[in-house]
C-alpha cells in the first residue's frame, strides 16, 4: 500500500495546512468542555465555506466528488495542526444519499453539508439503546402529515438542531424491524420539547432528550418508503461506526499529541508506567489511523462494507479508553486545571463501550455475520 500523496493531494495538503495557520479556533478537547459543541456550528461553517468540508461527496449533495483519500489527509492535518476534527454527519448524508428520493436529498443535502442548518439523529430511546428495533415511538399518518409521539435520548446537538431524522413506528401490526419509517421532523414546533442531558464529565451541550407529542412531519419528508427505517437505519449505524466517518483518527491524534507534549515538557514528573501508557496509546492511535488507510483505500477500489462496520467500532472504543487510561494517569501528576482535563477525558472514554452500539452487540455482530458463528 502505498500511502505517498500524489502531486494534486500534495498541493491540497498545502494549500490545508497554510489555511489552518490562520483559522483553527483552538477548541477544547471534545469530551471535556461545552465551548467544544459551541463552536462545533461556526467550525463547520469555516470549513464547508474553505472548500474543506464534504470532500468525497458528491457535487450534487454539496460536497467536492474527490478520492476518499482527500478525507483522510484532512484527518492528518486537523490532527497535526491540533485542530477540532471535521463535524461528524456523514453517517446521515450517507442515509439521505441511499434512500432519499431526488426532491429529499435536493431539499436536505445543501443545508445539511454546508452546516447552515442544524440536525440531530432521533434514533436510540430510554427502552431501545441497543435493541433499536424495539423502539415504540409512532408515526400515525394525518392526511399529508405524520403525527409523532414518543421519548428519544442520547440525541445529539438536540438543542441547537432545526430538523431531527427520527425512526418511529408507522405499522405496529407487523414485526419490529418491518415496521419502521424514517423521517425529517422540524425542531422548531410546539409538539417538540428537548432538554440537554449533563454527562458526568460536566459536558452539558453534547446530546438531550427529545420529547415528541403531537409533532407534526409532512409524508414527503419521509426518508424512503414506509416500513424501510430499518434499512436507512442500518445505513446509518454502518457508517457511524466506522471512524473515517466521523473524523475519530483526528481526535485521538489531538488528544495523543497532547499528552506527548505534557510528558516531554515535564519528564521528570511522570513515572515508567505513564510513558508506557501514553506510549501504548500513541501506538493504538497509530493502528487505527492505518486501518482507516486501508477501508479509503478498499473504497478507492470500489469495496463496500457492512457488518465489518462493528469491527472499526470495537477498534474505535479500544483507542479511546487507552488514550482516556493513559490521560487519567497524566492528570493525576500534573495537577490544577490540567488534571480536570485529564479526568474529563477519561470519564467520557468509558462511553465508548455503550455509545453507537454496545461492545456486546458488536462481538455479536462479529461472530454471527463476519465468522458464520451459530446464533446462540
Amino acid at each position: 500500500m502505498d500511502f505517498a500523496d500524489s502531486p494534486e493531494e500534495a498541493a491540497f495538503r498545502t494549500r490545508l495546512r497554510a489555511w489552518l495557520a490562520d483559522h483553527n479556533p483552538r477548541l477544547p478537547q471534545s469530551s471535556t468542555a461545552d465551548a467544544y459543541w459551541d463552536g462545533q456550528a461556526p467550525w463547520h461553517r469555516a470549513l464547508y465555506d474553505a472548500g474543506f468540508f464534504g470532500l468525497s461527496w458528491p457535487k450534487e449533495a454539496g460536497g467536492h466528488g474527490l478520492p476518499s483519500v482527500y478525507e483522510a489527509i484532512l484527518d492528518e492535518e486537523l490532527a497535526q495542526a491540533g485542530a477540532p476534527p471535521r463535524p461528524s454527519l456523514g453517517y446521515l448524508v450517507q442515509g439521505i444519499l441511499r434512500h432519499g428520493g431526488e426532491d429529499v436529498r435536493r431539499r436536505f443535502l445543501p443545508g445539511l453539508v454546508s452546516g447552515r442548518e442544524r440536525w440531530c439523529q432521533g434514533f436510540s430511546e430510554p427502552d431501545a439503546g441497543s435493541d433499536l428495533a424495539a423502539l415504540r415511538t409512532r408515526a400515525v399518518r394525518d392526511g399529508d402529515d405524520y403525527v409523532i409521539t414518543g421519548h428519544k435520548v442520547w440525541t445529539s446537538y438536540s438543542d441547537e438542531a432545526d430538523w431531527c431524522l427520527v425512526l418511529a413506528r408507522t405499522d405496529p401490526g407487523v414485526p419490529k424491524h418491518k415496521g419502521l419509517s424514517a423521517l425529517v421532523v422540524p425542531m422548531d414546533q410546539p409538539g417538540v420539547a428537548q432538554r440537554p442531558l449533563k454527562m458526568i464529565n460536566g459536558v452539558t451541550r453534547e446530546f438531550g432528550e427529545v420529547t415528541f407529542d403531537g409533532a407534526v412531519a409532512r409524508a414527503s419528508d419521509m426518508i424512503g418508503a414506509p416500513g424501510e427505517g430499518w434499512r436507512l437505519a442500518m445505513t446509518v449505524v454502518a457508517h457511524e461506526r466506522e471512524p473515517g466517518e466521523l473524523g475519530y483518527v483526528a481526535r485521538y491524534g489531538k488528544a495523543v499529541n497532547e499528552l506527548v507534549a505534557a510528558l516531554r515538557a515535564e519528564p521528570g514528573r511522570f513515572t515508567g508506567e505513564n510513558a508506557r501508557d501514553v506510549a501504548w496509546a500513541v501506538v493504538e492511535a497509530e493502528m487505527l489511523r492505518l486501518h482507516v488507510c486501508r477501508r479509503l483505500s478498499d473504497r478507492l477500489d470500489g469495496t463496500s462494507h457492512g457488518p465489518e462496520g462493528s469491527v472499526d467500532k470495537l477498534l474505535m472504543t479500544r483507542v479511546e479508553q487507552a488514550v482516556g487510561h493513559a490521560a487519567l494517569g497524566v492528570g493525576n501528576l500534573t495537577g490544577g486545571i490540567e488534571e480536570d482535563t485529564w479526568l474529563k477525558m477519561y470519564l467520557y472514554s468509558r462511553a465508548q463501550s455503550i455509545m453507537g452500539g454496545t461492545s456486546q452487540i458488536q462481538r455479536n455482530l462479529v461472530a454471527t455475520r463476519i465468522l458464520g458463528l451459530p446464533v446462540a
